[in-house]
This record gives C-alpha cells, sequence and structure tokens, in this order.
C-alpha cells in the first residue's frame, strides 16, 4: 500500500463534530459486536446468532454472526480510537444496510415494532463518517499529520 493512498485514506478536515458522533456509536457498535460474538450484555453469542441467522435467510448463519459480529465488535473499536475510521465506517454502513433490508423493513419505521429507525440512524451516522473521516480527536489525525 503506498502513502499516497493511506494519506488519503485517513484524511480528515473534520472538526471535533466527528468525535461526538464517532464515541457513543463506536460504542453501540462495539456492544452489539460483543453479543454476537461473545454473548456479553445479554447475546447469544456466535452459536446463537448464527443459527438465528440461519432461521432468516442469512446462511450460513455462523459464518453470518462473524461477519456482521466482527463488523461491529471491531468497527466499533476503531471507531472509539479514531484509527481507519472511513474503511470501518464503509463496512459499518453496510452491515447497516444487511440490517435494515433482511430483518427491519418489513416492521415498519418504529422501533416499537422492530422497525428500521435504530438501523437507519446508525447507518446515516456511518455514512457521514466515511465522507468526515475521524475528526480533530482521532489517531487518523496524528499518524495524517506526521
Amino acid at each position: 500500500m503506498n502513502n499516497a493512498f493511506l494519506n488519503k485514506l485517513i484524511a480528515t478536515d473534520a472538526g471535533w463534530g466527528a468525535l461526538a458522533l464517532r464515541i457513543p456509536v463506536g460504542i453501540i457498535f462495539a456492544a452489539h459486536g460483543a453479543q454476537k460474538l461473545f454473548g456479553w450484555f445479554g447475546g447469544y453469542g456466535l452459536e446463537g446468532t448464527g443459527q438465528w441467522m440461519d432461521s432468516i435467510g442469512l446462511s450460513p448463519g455462523y459464518l453470518m454472526a462473524l461477519l456482521a459480529g466482527g463488523a461491529e465488535f471491531f468497527g466499533g473499536l476503531a471507531l472509539i480510537i479514531g484509527l481507519l475510521v472511513r474503511p470501518a465506517s464503509a463496512v459499518l454502513a453496510f452491515a447497516m444496510l444487511i440490517a435494515i433490508f433482511s430483518v427491519h423493513i418489513g416492521n415498519g419505521l418504529f422501533m416499537s415494532n422492530n422497525g428500521y429507525e435504530f438501523g437507519l440512524a446508525l447507518l446515516a451516522v456511518s455514512v457521514s463518517l466515511v465522507f468526515s473521516g475521524a475528526g480533530r480527536a482521532s489517531i487518523d489525525r496524528a499518524i495524517a499529520a506526521r
């Protein structure tokens, strides 16, 4: 990977606003990923999540649970620390599109009916971070400044 590509990937002119998006959304993604991967916070772990994903047609379920959980957990951690925020956000946005259209879209907008509003909010933040980058308080910015 050449330096020009890496510099474009991590460059950010965003101010402090990106930090206000990254931290809470990173915590949310990491927690949901931990539910899928490790069964933490009342989750079902890889086995249970994989069986559920198989039951809704996302097969092979175990692999899908590993991919979704990995994207959410490690992507969330990346957002929290501000490292490789653009690619992490792109992966998280893709994961939210899958969640919205495979699980929630048929239930309408509202969360009270397992709708897609929460996924849509996370998708919006993820897309915003793809465009803005990590912002001022980030490892990406520190690396780009070198």
